[in-house]
Formats: C-alpha cells, sequence, structure tokens
C-alpha cells in the first residue's frame, strides 16, 4: 500500500499531511490517530506535527529516519513474538512503535551494544526534550525491556533505571441525571446504543467496538467479552434497558456480523465513537472535563453507590487487582455523605450578630 507523506501549514499550524489510494483499511487506521481531521479542501488526511507522527511517517528531523535492515528485521521479529504469546492487537502496535522510535534514535548504534545508560539519555534528551508524557515514557522502557528479554536473550536492568511517577488522579464521573440527559439528547438510533451499551456494562470502547451479534445472549441476560485488556474474556450482564434500546437500533440498521458496523460494513471504528460521545455531550450541556471512558468510571461508580459489592464490580470491569476498582471508593458520593465532619460537633453561628 503506497502512501506519501509531508509537512504542511494548514490554518497557520504545523501539520503532517498524508495522501494515499482510496483504501478502508487504511483510512481506519489513520483515523486512529490523535488529532487526525480531513480536508476537503486538499483531499487529504492531516495529523499533528510531533516527533511520534514524523517517525511513523519517516519524515526527516533532527534523527535520521531511515533504520537499517537489521533493525527493521528485529522489529518485525519482535512483532511475531507478541503476536504468537497473544498480545493485543493494540499493545503489539504500542510496544512495536514505541521500540522503533527507540531504535530510530540510536541509529548508528548497533542493538547489541546498547545499555541502560543509553535509556537514560533517550528518556532525558528525547522524552523530556520533547515533554512527552510520563506514560509513554513507561511504554518505551517496557517495550526495550521486552525486547532485549526476548529477541535478544540479553538483560537490561530496568530496576536501575528511574521511572515517572504514575500521576493518582481520579476519574471524573458523570451523575446520573447528567447521563440520561446524555443518552436521551441522542437522536441516532445506532449512536444511542452505542453509549448505552458502554454505560450500562462498564465497556470499555475496544470491547464494545470487538461485540459480534453472536456475544449477545438475550435469553441469559449477558454479554460475552472476548480478548479484552490482558486477553481475557468475561461475561458482563446486559441490561433490560439495554436491551430495548438494543432491538430497536437493530430492526433499524440490520448488522450482520459485528453489533456495530460502520456505513461501509465491517468495524464501526473508535475515532467515531468519540466524536459521538463528544457531540453528546456539548449538545447535553455537560461542562466537566469528561471522555467516552468516563461512562466506564460513572458506571462502577453508580454501582457502588447502589451497595454492589465491590468484589462484582471487579469482576464486572475485568480488573486484574481489586486496588484498581477501589479508586471508586474514593469519587462515591454517597460514601462521602456518611463521612461526617468535626465541625458538626461545634455551636457555631451561621451568622454574625448585628452590632
Amino acid at each position: 500500500m503506497k502512501w506519501h507523506a509531508k509537512l504542511i501549514s494548514y490554518k497557520n499550524e504545523g501539520r503532517i499531511s498524508v495522501e494515499f489510494e482510496k483504501n478502508l483499511e487504511l483510512n481506519e487506521r489513520i483515523k486512529k490517530i490523535e488529532g487526525c481531521k480531513w480536508s476537503q479542501s486538499l483531499k487529504c488526511w492531516h495529523i499533528p506535527d510531533t516527533p511520534e507522527n514524523r517517525i511513523r511517517f519517516k519524515i526527516e528531523s533532527g534523527i535520521q529516519q531511515n533504520l537499517n535492515i537489521e533493525k527493521d528485521d528485529k522489529i518485525e521479529e519482535f512483532r511475531r513474538w507478541l503476536k504468537s504469546k497473544r498480545y493485543s492487537d493494540n499493545t503489539i502496535k504500542t510496544y512495536c512503535e514505541a521500540l522503533r522510535t527507540f531504535l530510530y534514535y540510536f541509529k548508528e548504534k548497533p542493538i547489541e551494544l546498547i545499555v541502560n545508560q543509553d535509556i537514560i539519555n533517550f528518556n532525558n534528551d528525547y522524552i523530556l526534550k520533547n515533554k512527552l508524557s510520563s506514560s509513554y515514557q513507561n511504554q518505551v522502557v517496557n517495550a526495550v525491556k521486552l525486547f532485549y528479554s526476548t529477541i535478544e536473550q540479553q538483560k537490561i536492568q530496568i530496576s536501575e533505571i528511574d521511572r515517572p511517577k504514575r500521576s493518582k488522579k481520579l476519574p471524573v464521573v458523570l451523575s446520573l441525571d447528567e447521563v440520561e440527559k446524555l443518552l436521551n439528547i441522542i437522536e441516532n438510533q445506532k449512536h444511542k446504543a452505542m453509549l448505552a451499551f458502554i454505560y450500562s456494562a462498564g465497556l470499555r470502547r475496544s470491547e464494545l467496538l470487538n461485540i459480534k451479534i453472536k456475544d449477545v445472549d438475550s435469553k441469559r441476560m449477558i454479554i460475552h467479552i472476548h480478548s479484552a485488556k490482558g486477553n481475557k474474556d468475561r461475561i458482563v450482564p446486559l441490561s433490560e434497558t439495554a436491551l430495548v434500546i438494543l432491538r430497536e437500533y437493530y430492526k433499524q440498521y440490520k448488522p450482520t456480523d459485528y453489533l456495530f458496523e460502520g456505513q461501509q460494513g465491517g468495524q464501526y471504528s473508535e475515532k467515531s465513537l468519540q466524536e459521538v460521545f463528544h457531540k453528546a455531550k456539548n449538545l447535553a450541556g455537560i461542562k466537566k472535563s469528561v471522555s467516552l471512558h468516563s461512562l466506564r468510571h460513572s458506571y462502577a461508580t453508580h454501582l457502588l453507590e447502589s451497595g454492589v459489592n465491590l468484589r462484582f464490580i471487579q469482576e464486572i470491569l475485568g480488573h486484574k487487582s481489586p486496588k484498581t476498582t477501589q479508586i471508586y471508593t474514593h469519587v462515591s458520593s454517597e460514601n462521602m455523605k456518611h463521612i461526617l465532619s468535626p465541625i458538626e460537633k461545634l455551636k457555631i453561628n451561621a451568622r454574625k450578630k448585628d452590632q
């Protein structure tokens, strides 16, 4: 598949234009890149001009962009190994791109000569200099560690490398009224069904898009989730209300394989799903800084507030550790209501007496 990328200025902003012959697969892949937009006037896709995107589309910058054949082969070997171990497609893509970025940086240095100090230098001179995220930094470290321990059978002492501290931000959740308003504002039956399904079962967006018609068991009122995060299958409850919405959608759209399909068939795109959420959020007048994933956070929090055992919530969400699920105890407003402030024990006048 041939494509061409180049640097452009679009509305006084540095962008990268990407052009290729009409291809459904490439269309879906490029739409998943954050910040990707279609220009009707330029007749091409364009994405943010970032170090990662320059590397991804082999645009010359301060780092030489042509890996030698040996390194290309090693990355492909790593990709095949990850696939053989049944890593998810998202993890394979993330790890291979992170490894490629790292090896681009050390183009002139043979793979077998890379040591701990090189990773430290990369963190300081590339990641921090370009103000890339701590999560991306961890992805690179994880990918490099796994690559050297499996493909190269050479140990990189990751424990000796300082990792960025993970930020402990509490999830922002919607109230029940806000979720109700969000779902009721949507007129398109497919869009309503997708967001209702995510909220009704606490699904990740990839889990929703991977659901096939056969995975919905309306007799047992369950949904089969296959190869979710960590490559694990699980079963989640099917809501009566969600089922009613789903049947209305099914009558109108009649999908053939995936439960939610794009206009041309096949799997519905993640980017389009995110756009559906943000459009509904804006129409509903919700000002909170929330994302599509906030529906999953809201589901878990609302279950906890209604008295569902934390262990059950962990199973439904597919969390490996109960510590991950416990974060919802910190955002539950119902839990907060039972905490009595010590000021309640004091006798304080509500307002100052008139002089």
